[in-house]
């Protein structure tokens, strides 16, 4: 794999983390939340009501959170850059061997490793990529997948949280609550099978996983309303 390859599929890996974990907060969250309303309310309008709000809300906290974290990361990463090359200005001969020695780790023969580490310590951008690549462990971003990234989630947690709420939007509310369960569980299932394309983990183990998540959110939802109506 080179490089760029390499580079191109981290950076595909981590958008896709941020739709599948925007759409699986989205569902779970959401289905949780107006199951718990619904039981406890009874009320048509309130659970749509408190629904909507909980996804454009969530949607905008999650984006926030995601470009926060993400930004933070960049910027770290931009600090250790820049003391890379002044180490690579400063320290010219130590970076030179140092360079040689992870070119020969990473398997290259000594006679080609010094031929690459020659012509990388000819061009200062040449050498502050190699050294942030092997050394620094970091792959080229650029500022703008922050924001896109942001950008992902937002849209994602939009979408996730649909599925448990489109069934009181066209059902009553007592047909709607096991609809909304079933379609949302079945969305949950299907992220954690189809995330499995990027791991070694098998689909329906990991399908049952996420599954699993959505329960434990919608039994704490079910058992908060079944408290409310308890108590009216």
């Amino acid at each position: 794999m080179t490089k760029y390859q390499h580079s191109r599929d981290t950076s595909i890996g981590s958008k896709v983390r941020e739709v599948i974990f925007g759409m699986e907060d989205g569902m779970v969250s959401t289905l949780g939340a107006i199951t718990g309303i619904a039981i406890g309310s009874q009320d048509h309008y309130t659970v749509i009501l408190s629904g909507t709000v909980i996804i454009a809300v969530e949607s905008v906290s999650m984006a926030i959170g995601s470009y926060i974290s993400n930004r933070s990361e960049y910027e770290i990463n931009q600090g250790r850059i820049e003391e890379e090359k002044e180490e690579i200005r400063d320290f010219a001969v130590q970076e030179k061997k140092e360079l040689f020695r992870m070119f020969v780790r990473d398997g290259w023969p000594s006679k080609l490793a010094r031929k690459m580490t020659k012509t990388a310590s000819e061009d200062n951008d040449l050498m502050l990529k190699e050294m942030t690549y092997r050394e620094l462990l970091l792959a080229g971003k650029s500022e703008n997948i922050v924001f896109k990234k942001s950008l992902l989630m937002f849209i994602s947690y939009i979408i996730g949280g649909l599925f448990p709420l489109v069934a009181y939007l066209i059902l009553p509310i007592k047909n709607a609550m096991p609809v909304s369960i079933g379609i949302t569980m079945i969305g949950l299932f299907i992220i954690g099978s189809t995330a499995t394309r990027f791991s070694k983990v098998t689909w329906y183990k990991a399908g049952a996983r996420v599954l699993l998540l959505g329960l434990i959110a919608l039994v704490i939802g079910y058992l908060i309303g079944e408290l409310a109506t308890a108590y009216k």
